[in-house]
């Protein structure tokens, strides 16, 4: 090989050097987050505190998964569902989607705290710790639901109820509106947020009640007496806040421990809405009011210096081909 083929052949590894440098550094954050109106079992949890919580329920549930679950409250989720929720979470693991790890919210128990709830308009939110483009599909339990028995997915209405594409994103929340049944007595709201810029999908039960009556039903203490169940607060932005250095999630990107994980660096097509969901209609509101992809300025940055290499590999890649042709002549 003569010295300007050589180079020539240099020239081109470092240009797929480059190359390759640039897909990871383009590749979005992860999503995580988690209701928070009504609140989320998990988040209601977090809420009350992983060391400590208040409630009999939120009690158990540490019990059952540790504390880390619920410091890493807003990763309930499967990293290649693409929409195929009903085929890999199994009944009675609807509010863990099927993780191990957050077992603690599949308990089947009657004072699990519950959110105040009507029919009719309710604006609903979402804290969205790392947000992307996606959409959201709700679904309501069937009339006769027992909160004692685990949750399947024939307790669960056959459509959602809500379904809603790119809402609005206020103070860190999604924020969108929905059209609740009517129902009466304590029931389960559960959520499917399914993202259109990956296969990652999350899932949440919040707890609620119809009627004037909170609800609240007592859990028996050690003592023979009862008390009754708190109501739910989402955590505040300080408890977030407080609680990061004990999560093992980034909030920008995964922490990775449930084998459900796919790479970012790996695009998916839109994933299909969830079963039995109508197509979704989109939030109303402009454009720059939508959830970006990539969870803050950090993510910009990297895909503006991602797409900078690509475009100097290409070059680079370009000059290398016409000086091995001229070689070769």
């Amino acid at each position: 090989m003569t010295a300007r083929r050589k180079t020539a052949a240099g020239t081109l590894a470092l240009g797929l050097a480059s190359l390759a440098l640039a897909g990871p550094a383009a590749s979005p954050a992860a999503a995580h987050g988690s209701m928070t109106d009504p609140v989320s079992r998990v988040s209601a949890c977090y809420a009350e505190g992983p060391e400590s919580p208040d409630s009999a329920a939120c009690k158990a549930a540490v019990a059952a998964s540790g504390t880390q679950a619920f410091y890493d409250w807003n990763e309930v989720n499967i990293g290649d569902a693409a929409g195929r929720h009903r085929e890999l979470i199994p009944d009675g693991k609807l509010c863990s989607a099927g993780r191990d790890k957050y077992k603690g919210l599949d308990l089947a128990r009657a004072d699990w705290p519950a959110s105040p709830f009507a029919a009719g308009k309710h604006t609903f939110r979402y804290k969205a710790t790392a947000p992307h483009r996606g959409s959201f599909a709700l679904y309501v339990t069937k009339d006769g639901y027992d909160p004692t028995k685990p949750l399947k997915w024939s307790d669960l209405e056959a459509k959602p109820f809500a379904t809603v594409t790119n809402p609005r994103l206020e103070n860190g929340a999604y924020v969108f509106e929905g059209t609740v049944p009517a129902k009466s007595g304590r029931h389960l709201i559960y959520s499917v947020w399914q993202r259109s810029d990956s296969p990652e999908a999350f899932y949440t039960c919040s707890d609620v009640v119809f009627g004037k009556d909170t609800g609240q039903d007592s859990g028996k203490e050690a003592g023979g007496g009862t008390t009754p169940a708190p109501a739910p607060s989402a955590p505040t932005d300080q408890q977030i806040e407080d609680g990061a250095g004990k999560s093992s999630v980034d909030h920008g990107g995964h922490g990775g421990d449930d084998g459900h994980e796919t790479t970012a660096a790996t695009p998916a097509p839109n994933a299909p809405a969830p079963a039995g969901a109508p197509a979704p209609a989109s939030a109303s509101g402009a454009d720059e009011e939508l959830a970006e992809t990539g969870g803050d300025a950090s993510t910009t940055y990297l895909a503006a210096g991602g797409a900078g290499v690509l475009a100097l590999g290409a070059t680079v890649l370009f000059l290398a081909a016409r000086r091995t042709g001229r070689a070769a002549r």
